[in-house]
């Protein structure tokens, strides 16, 4: 079998047309970019301009009050801050990792190759993606229980690495990978483990690039969502859990508010800024034939 570079047709189309389209997406992209905007800008406006009716949507007088109110907050506590940054910064990393590995392992096999009960598994796998995290709490948390993971990163840890979504998404991108690639590789002597570290996973690095942020994000969060159910020791509490404390304070702590939501929006921001070129692109194998 012979692979061919199929390229990509050039369309022709008129300088006019290229300057309409341009105009509509930018206009697009600016009324989608307006939240973004307005939760930087508040971060910085003073209490009287937030209560401002009706809102604007750019800061006049710009202050760092709602930090410095932020960090007076947080000098009070008895657990250092810098506590809730590890801690999230551990559950988001760890889950995120082994999610990816775990998820891309399982999947390949799902994907590239023939064993009894496969088609039962994946049908399985398609749907747990109909019930919600809701749903799912009571039995989570009597599993969590039965195995004594309650009050340790486990119990946030072990729900992550399991999570079927990012296995149905690898499963989806390996399936496009063309049969004779990998038989090629058998051919040169290489194992199921090496087709799938060095063959495979390059590949589908746009489908595990975007399962990181998925991953990350829903870690990053998880804070205020689910560990409270599962730790109760406020030395392995997360940041989003602490700035949800924070957000029940009433309309007096509306200022700090605003200065959380713009803080727990810059690392999934930064995530996707620092991967969004190889998550855009098209997979290398789409130009290929058999």
């Amino acid at each position: 079998m012979k692979l061919v570079l199929k390229m990509p047709k050039r369309l022709n189309r008129s300088w006019g047309v290229d300057l309409l389209l341009f105009v509509l997406l930018g206009g697009v992209a600016c009324f989608m970019a307006l939240p973004l905007v307005f939760t930087i800008s508040n971060a910085f406006k003073p209490i009287d301009e937030i209560f401002t009716f009706p809102p604007k949507l750019f800061v006049r007088n710009p202050t760092f009050k709602n930090f410095t109110d932020l960090v007076n907050i947080f000098s009070d506590s008895w657990v250092p801050f810098s506590r809730y940054v590890f801690n999230t910064f551990f559950i988001a990393i760890i889950g995120t990792v082994w999610h990816v590995i775990l998820a891309s392992a399982a999947a390949y096999p799902l994907a590239k190759l023939r064993f009894p009960g496969k088609r039962i598994l994946f049908n399985i796998v398609v749907l747990s993606l109909m019930f919600t995290v809701y749903v799912t709490q009571v039995p989570n948390y009597m599993i969590i229980s039965y195995l004594g993971l309650i009050n340790t990163y486990w119990a946030i840890l072990l729900p992550a690495f399991g999570m079927t979504l990012g296995l149905y998404l690898m499963k989806q991108f390996m399936e496009q990978i063309p049969d004779a690639l990998l038989e090629a590789g058998k051919i040169d002597g290489a194992s199921e483990y090496r087709i799938y570290w060095q063959i495979v996973m390059p590949i589908v690095r746009p489908a595990w690039l975007t399962l990181i942020i998925f991953s990350l994000q829903n870690l990053w969060t998880n804070g205020s969502v689910t560990s409270h159910k599962y730790i109760y020791s406020e030395q392995l509490k997360t940041v989003d859990y602490v700035f949800g404390q924070i957000a029940s304070g009433g309309l007096v702590r509306t200022g700090p508010v605003a200065a959380v939501t713009l803080l727990m929006m810059i690392v999934p921001i930064t995530v996707f800024i620092v991967t969004q070129s190889s998550i855009i692109q098209t997979m290398s194998t789409s130009g290929l034939k058999e």
